[in-house]
Order: C-alpha cells, then sequence, then structure tokens
C-alpha cells in the first residue's frame, strides 16, 4: 500500500468517499445492490452535503444558496459545484439532484480513483474493488483505537445505529442516505429496535432531512429512472449486410463498426435460419456495458450447454455476481504478468528449442505454426506436462464444441461423430498426465503454476472449485494457446508485411538480448516502446474475440432502447476498433495513436479483452508473453508474408484468426540459435 494512508490527516475523506466504502461489498468487489439511479441520486445527494460542509453552498427544505464560489479543489465537488454556481436561480435540493444525477457517474470514478491514490482501496481487472489492508490513525474519524482502514467507516456507523450516542452531522446524513436507498439490511443485521433508531437519527439534522427527502422524491419518480418513450430498434436487412465490404471478408468487428456508424448503438440483425440477434456496438454502447452489465446481464446461459460438454458446471467464463468475483480473485495470481516475469527463462527455452527446426526458404502455415509455439510454452508453464501431441485434438475438438454449442453455426450431433469422440479422449489423457506428476514429492521446489492453484483451491473449497470441474480448466488451460497462437499469428503477419515495423522492432530486440536473455522487468515502455504500441494496434485491428453473448436479466434502457429480460444480446465491444469518430483512419495500421496528445486507446472504445466483469483475467500475462514471442523471433530472423501477393482475410468462426492462405517464410537467420 502507498503512503498517502499515512496523510489522512491532511486530506480528510469526503462523504463521498465514505458513501462509497459503506456500500462497496467484498463479497462481489462492488457495491451492494442499489439499483443504478437509485444510487446515482445517493452520490449526487453526497456530493451537495458536502459542499455545504465546504462552506460552498448552505441548504434547507426550500432552497439551496451559494455562499462560497471558490473551488474546493477535490475534482468530484467542483464538477458540479461550477453548475450551481452558474445558475442564476435559486432552486431547493429536489431540484439539484434531479438536474447533478448525470454527473454521478463521473463522481463516482473520480471518487474511487482518490480512494485508490490513497491506499484504502485496491482496483482489479475487470472494474472490481477490493479494501486494502492497513492501520488508521487512533482517533481518526471516531475511532477510538488503531483500526483497520477497511473496517473504520463502517465502525462509526455501527456505532451510531447500535448505541444510543449523539452521532456527528456527517454520519447522520450517510445514515439517511444508506437508509433512503434501502440498503442498511444488507450491510448490517438489524432489529426492530434499530430500525427505529436509524429513523430517529434521520430526522436529527436539517440538511440530511432536506437530502434524504429529496433523494427518495426523485427515487420515487420512475420516468426518471427509465424512460418509457424507447424507441424502436432499427433492423438490418439481409441484402444490406451482404453487401457490406467486410463481410466478406471475414471482418466481423468492422462489419459491426460499420452497422453501428449507420443504424447507431443498438440494431437487429437476421441471418437465414437463425433468431434475430440484437447487437450492442460503438463507445457509448461501451460505456453502458462497461458501468451498468454486470447488474442487467449474465453469462451463464449461453455457456451452459458448453461446459456441460466437458462435464463442468459454474466455470469462470459462466459465473456471473460473488460466485465470479470469488474464483477470479483466487486465480488471478496463475494469469498475472508477475508470475510469468519469473519464468521467461522457460519461455526462451521452449521457443528457441520450437525455432531450431525453422529453415531459411521455407513457408509454414500461420495458424497452426503459431499456435503449436504458443502450446509449447504455455502447456509447461501451466500444467507442467508436455502436451504437444494432444494439442491438435484438444484444439479441434474445442473449437468443434464452440461452434455446436455457443455459436450454434453446426448441429449437434456434429459433436459426436466418431472422429470427435476419438478427439474428446485427449482430455482424458491430458488429465492422466497431470495426476501423474502432481504429487507431493514431485512438486516440491518447483515454480507454483496454475494447476497447484487449480489443485489446491479444490482441496480447500471442493463447492467453489468442484472435481467434476476440474476437467474443463485444465484442458481450458491449454486452450489459451489457440487464442494467443492466434493473437501471435496477427502480429506476425503485421510485422512480415510491414519491412519498417519489423525492422525497428528488431532493433528493439538486438538491445534487449545485448547482455543475455532480457529479463520481465526489461520489458519497460522505453526498451520495447515500438514493440508494444504496434501490438496494441495488433489487438485494434485483429480481435481475436470480437463480441460477447449475453441474457438480460433485468430489464433495462440503453441509449434509448428498452431491452426485455430473457432477451439475448451480441455485445461487439470491437466494433468502435473501427469507428472514425473513436480512432482517426480505423484502416490505417497507426501505433502513434497510442501516444499523447491524441492516447486514442483511453476511453470505452478500445476492448480487445472485453467489458466489465468478465474482461480477460489474464491480459497483462498475454501482453508480455506476446512481447516476448515477437521479441525473440525479431531477434533472430526476418519474415516475410507467403504468397507474396498474400492479402489478409478471416476467419472468424468460432473466433478470429486469419485464414488458411497465409503462411509465413523464413526470410534471413539474423543470429545463431544457441545449441
Amino acid at each position: 500500500m502507498n503512503n498517502a494512508i499515512g496523510d489522512l490527516d491532511t486530506q480528510p475523506l469526503t462523504l463521498l468517499d465514505e458513501l462509497m466504502l459503506m456500500l462497496l461489498n467484498e463479497q462481489n468487489g462492488y457495491f451492494h445492490q442499489i439499483p443504478g439511479w437509485e444510487l446515482n441520486c445517493a452520490v449526487t445527494g453526497a456530493a451537495i452535503a458536502e459542499l455545504s460542509f465546504q462552506s460552498r453552498i448552505d441548504t434547507d427544505m426550500e432552497a439551496l444558496l451559494i455562499v462560497d464560489p471558490t473551488e474546493t479543489g477535490i475534482p468530484a465537488l467542483d464538477l458540479i459545484l461550477k453548475d450551481i454556481v452558474n445558475e442564476p436561480v435559486q432552486h431547493n435540493a429536489q431540484y439539484w439532484i434531479e438536474r447533478l444525477v448525470v454527473y454521478a457517474e463521473p463522481i463516482i470514478d473520480l471518487t474511487l480513483d482518490h480512494l485508490v491514490d490513497l491506499g484504502i482501496l485496491e482496483h482489479h481487472d475487470g472494474e472490481f474493488w477490493t479494501l486494502a489492508s492497513g492501520k488508521l490513525p487512533e482517533g481518526m474519524y471516531g475511532a477510538s483505537q488503531e483500526i483497520d482502514s477497511n473496517q473504520f467507516i463502517k465502525h462509526r456507523i455501527r456505532e451510531a445505529i447500535f448505541a444510543d450516542a449523539i452521532p456527528d452531522p456527517r454520519d447522520v446524513i450517510i445514515i439517511c442516505l444508506i437508509q433512503t436507498c434501502d440498503v442498511f439490511r444488507f450491510i448490517f443485521e438489524l432489529d426492530d429496535k434499530t430500525e427505529e433508531r436509524i429513523k430517529f437519527i434521520c430526522k436529527m439534522d436539517l440538511i440530511a432531512r432536506s437530502l434524504a427527502d429529496a433523494v427518495e422524491q426523485n427515487i420515487a419518480n420512475p420516468m426518471m429512472g427509465r424512460s418509457h418513450l424507447t424507441k424502436q430498434i432499427p433492423k438490418i436487412s439481409l441484402p444490406r449486410l451482404l453487401r457490406n465490404r467486410n463481410f466478406r471478408k471475414g471482418n466481423v468487428p468492422a462489419v459491426l463498426g460499420d452497422l453501428a456508424k449507420e443504424y447507431g448503438p443498438v440494431f437487429m440483425a437476421r441471418l437465414p435460419f437463425s433468431k434475430p440477434m440484437i447487437f450492442l456496438a460503438g463507445p457509448e454502447a461501451n460505456r453502458w456495458v462497461h458501468r451498468h452489465g454486470r447488474m442487467h446481464f449474465r453469462s451463464r446461459d449461453y455457456f451452459a450447454d458448453f461446459e456441460k460438454v466437458y462435464g463442468a458446471s459454474g466455470v469462470l467464463p459462466s459465473l456471473d455476481g460473488a460466485d465470479h468475483f470469488r474464483l477470479r480473485r483466487t486465480l488471478s495470481p496463475a494469469y498475472s504478468r508477475k508470475r510469468l516475469e519469473t519464468q521467461l527463462d522457460q519461455v526462451y527455452q521452449q521457443a528457441r528449442t520450437y525455432m531450431a527446426d525453422w529453415k531459411v526458404g521455407d513457408s509454414y502455415p500461420a495458424t497452426p505454426f503459431c499456435r503449436r509455439m504458443m502450446n509449447t510454452q504455455i502447456s509447461p508453464l501451466f500444467i507442467s506436462v508436455d502436451s504437444q501431441d494432444l494439442f491438435e485434438d484438444l484444439s479441434t475438438y474445442k473449437e468443434r464444441a464452440l461452434n455446436t454449442q455457443i455459436a450454434k453455426t453446426l448441429p449437434k450431433f456434429m459433436l459426436k461423430t466418431p472422429g470427435m469422440k476419438r478427439k474428446a479422449s485427449a482430455v482424458d489423457m491430458l488429465l492422466e498426465r497431470v495426476q501423474s506428476v502432481y504429487t507431493s514429492a514431485q512438486r516440491v521446489d518447483c515454480p507454483r503454476n496454475l494447476a497447484d492453484d487449480l489443485l489446491s483451491l479444490h482441496g480447500s473449497d471442493p463447492q467453489l472449485m468442484p472435481e467434476s470441474n476440474l476437467r474443463f480448466h485444465l484442458s481450458a488451460a491449454l486452450i489459451a494457446s489457440v487464442y494467443l497462437g492466434d493473437c501471435f499469428s496477427f502480429a506476425l503477419y503485421a510485422m512480415a508485411s510491414q519491412p519498417e515495423f519489423q525492422e525497428k522492432i528488431q532493433g528493439e530486440a538486438d538491445a534487449l538480448f545485448a547482455n543475455g536473455d532480457p529479463k520481465g522487468s526489461d520489458f519497460t515502455p522505453a526498451k520495447i516502446d515500438i514493440t508494444h504500441r504496434f501490438l496494441m494496434e495488433c489487438l485494434r485491428m485483429y480481435p481475436i474475440v470480437p463480441l460477447a453473448l449475453r441474457t438480460v436479466m433485468n430489464t433495462c434502457v440503453v441509449s434509448g432502447y428498452e431491452l426485455q429480460a430473457g432477451t439475448t444480446i451480441n455485445i461487439a465491444q470491437t466494433a468502435s476498433h473501427y469507428m472514425d469518430e473513436v480512432f482517426t483512419n480505423p484502416y490505417e495500421f497507426d501505433i502513434d495513436r497510442y501516444l499523447p496528445p491524441r492516447n486514442e486507446h483511453r476511453g470505452p472504445g478500445y476492448a480487445p479483452y472485453g467489458l466489465g466483469t468478465h474482461m480477460c483475467l489474464g491480459s497483462k500475462w498475454m501482453m508480455l508473453q506476446l512481447a516476448a514471442n515477437v521479441i525473440i523471433v525479431a531477434h533472430y530472423f526476418t519474415l516475410k508474408v507467403s504468397p507474396s501477393n498474400y492479402v489478409l482475410g478471416f476467419s472468424p468462426l468460432p473466433s478470429m484468426k486469419p485464414n488458411k492462405k497465409l503462411k509465413f517464410r523464413i526470410a534471413e537467420q539474423r543470429h545463431e540459435l544457441p545449441a
């Protein structure tokens, strides 16, 4: 944790900070389940109350008055103070909550960032937050002794509602806002006496009463929470879709980007012999999904048939809510960049062994060439066994399962053919190999890996990681070689087809290997600047998973379009990669778009790893492994595209990869491989 927590005497927490900490539910890494409108009203009320405590405004039951227009220096407060100062007519608190509620989301973001900077919260990929450990000074905010930072707000509020002491005015406001949102029953166990005590506290302070009433009146207005004047979702005709140039190339994100530009963030398409498909696409939709998706969408429906193929139920991609968060936190170390940094020597060793067979002048089919190179590394890193002889059967069976159970582009009986049954046996063979090496004696002094984490979790929490799910998780670890391999194939294509980039990457590679094999700490933005931005652009132009399927579990309105509960939707998070409102000249390979002042990747438009709670858990691992492999290939070889007149085409199902025509030719060996 950083040192900021020691500076709290000079940086007191605001009501916004304290409200966020009270509402945080550590079981699922987000807020207690308050509908978005209610949460936004409460946050706006807390901001107005803090402005009152900062002596910028005064408020009562009738009016809200400016006392001091000077900025507070707190971005979340100054965001709304400016609007209040510039309003020539006086209004009451209800008016201002209704008007300022549009700022609630940026206020929440700024408040969470502030708490992270203070070292009180930790932010995790997927937009999860947890409380950090650490001590607050004795006496701070009413603490009678040193207490953990993850207890001090709840400690104060607990003392206020379960004891007879008169609470601090700040605590009265927090209690009023939480009571208005009906969340206390999720935080504490309440009896009748305590509930009466809470009601009594809410009447103690005039400001608290006026704000609570204003919040409650806004919450009670259904027209503000959801528009009843929703628009009809645009429908796209099949001929219109077939005429799209990117559709014929198989470039799914570009197709969806074109449609979003023409039809807006929500649209419907229907292919022959299929049900209508609703798509959410573009930066506006991405922003909504990233913020609100966890409240309205679930993933288990589309994934259930696929996980059953492996005899599993409730694996990470199909879980939502608290169980998803618990499993994600438990497995996150196994997929972290930090763990890979300690094992890069294995990456180099396996890469060199694989490249030893490359001969100048030979050409290799891109997809199997790159997938197998990744599997030579992933298999020993994740499960400590060699699976190269099983990899083709494992990946073929997995892709057939995806096409029959999720994409539904093939009938289900195609997974039960004699050939597929033989390939399915590779999963059992893989498990036998893992079991044969994972004994206590054999794992002594071995670096910890994913299989260790899975087996350990099974032993300690067999409900969260049942034995029936190990078959899926252990084989799925190798399927990462498919996705990583396809990313790698696009990166090698981009490098081999653009000699100017290949030369620059080779320069960075030679510098890194000049004094031996680089360590994980050597892969800094300064040392691999070109390579890093090059890979970011590859992920933008060639995202492996361009969309995600979800089921609407709670009816919601997105950009004025109502999505009914039970509807299946396609979240096209990468459509914005090909929209010129987000990326200048999106069809141009331009690595300078990631430099300031452009920074075109900042914001919801850049989403190669997905959105919200189901963002790719191993994104940082993947970036390091991609960089290490691109660097080592560039150091030893020069590649060219084969055939020389090849034009990139896509094979989009079940995930994006170059079509089968693409090959890589070994044009030059630049350095000798170690014996």
